[in-house]
């Protein structure tokens, strides 16, 4: 009696958006890596990641200090929190031009050509963005103790803080990330993010208080974001409610994320 076996038959392998996404993430913590080591191994990356945010405290606190104040200690209890934000928001800027660079180079060519998933580059971009974020941020808070800055919230309120500045530059990197998609030259881009952030960071209570703007600028100042955001990280780093500002902070994130990181999605996929 001769028995046959037939061929053992396997169930077609479906791929679901389930199993895509762990391995998208995956890859794009990988390239977030390489644009990590890429900062650390850059003395350029390095010096806008450490040396910049101590430079612009300095130049701010020591030479308007006196004259907005009447002394750098009192304005460098005003300043920090603003300082914070604008050298994180200034970070932000920094993301469409290093992927503007990177498309004319044409890494990302290099990208599509190995088995990893399509938005894993522009994942790991931004994720590495939002590590320099941070260490400026704890660079800039961290001399400014040094300097004699201090501050009445505790942990939680130091981690708000930072929380709403990375949030707020989370957002406004979708804005420059499709800026980049649009703009060729990274030098461009870098030009335009400059048009854009100085009016934002400058005309806001950053680095004075509002009521010492003339009237026309302060109906402006009030409805910047830069502006809620920068009173509400003040009032975090000081220990008292942050009450609308952060509401206000937050909800402007949301929805520029909403309308801006669909749009940089697609101009992405179109650009490669």
């Amino acid at each position: 009696m001769t028995i046959t076996l037939e061929p053992r038959r396997t169930a077609p392998v479906v791929e679901t958006r389930a199993r895509r996404l762990p391995s998208t993430l995956r890859h794009g913590a990988a390239l977030a890596r390489r644009g990590i080591t890429k900062t650390v191994h850059s003395p350029e990356a390095l010096i806008d990641v450490t040396l910049q945010p101590v430079i612009f405290l300095l130049l701010f606190v020591y030479v308007f200090g006196g004259a907005i104040a009447g002394g750098s200690g009192d304005y460098l209890q005003y300043a920090l929190p603003g300082v914070l934000l604008q050298t994180v928001v200034f970070a932000s800027a920094g993301t469409g031009t290093g992927l503007a660079d990177d498309l004319k180079t044409g890494i990302f060519d290099r990208f599509r050509s190995l088995p990893i998933s399509r938005a894993a580059p522009l994942i790991g971009a931004i994720g590495a963005d939002l590590v320099r974020y941070v260490t400026s941020g704890v660079v800039m808070l961290m001399f400014g103790l040094v300097l004699g800055y201090r501050t009445g919230a505790g942990v939680l309120g130091v981690l708000g803080a930072f929380g709403l500045v990375v949030a707020f530059a989370f957002g406004l990197c979708w804005v420059f990330t499709a800026l980049a998609m649009v703009v060729r030259e990274p030098r461009t881009v870098q030009g335009l993010s400059a048009v854009i952030m100085l009016p934002l960071t400058f005309a806001s209570s950053v680095f004075v208080p509002t009521t010492t703007m003339p009237g026309w600028l302060q109906g402006f100042v009030a409805v910047n974001p830069v502006s809620r955001t920068a009173d509400a990280v003040r009032a975090l780093l000081d220990g008292t409610p942050a009450g609308a500002a952060s509401a206000v902070s937050l909800l402007v994130s949301a929805v520029v994320v909403a309308v801006f990181a669909p749009l940089a999605v697609a101009l992405y996929r179109r650009r490669t």
